[in-house]
């Protein structure tokens, strides 16, 4: 599990200040791309900074629907579900409906 978010490359500081206030993740930049990215794939930083932070402040917009999937396959992975086939597979068609696979929003 990835937790990303992808800024332009003058917002670097402010990706910068993400990792010190969250106390994790790293910081990727794409001159070529004109981006920068936040990074976390600690689980454990995942589950007790990220969805703690914005279960707290939450997003508006499709971007709230991408989140509830974000969290519901966190929700499964905590369940082991992801060490079943039943389970990736439900985590699959998951991940496949967020961000550009979405075809619809319908506000939370």
């Amino acid at each position: 599990m990835r937790f990303t978010l992808t800024q332009h490359a003058r917002d670097e500081q402010l990706m910068q200040n993400l990792i010190d206030y969250f106390g994790c993740g790293k910081y990727f930049s794409y001159s070529n791309k004109d981006k920068g990215e936040f990074v976390v794939v600690k689980f454990s930083d995942i589950i007790e900074k990220i969805i703690p932070f914005f279960d707290e402040y939450q997003m508006v917009g499709v971007k709230s629907m991408d989140y509830a999937d974000f969290k519901r396959v966190a929700d499964l992975m905590q369940e082991k579900a992801h060490l079943t086939s039943s389970g990736v597979e439900q985590i699959q068609k998951i991940k496949s409906g967020m961000n550009r696979g979405r075809s619809s929003y319908q506000p939370l």
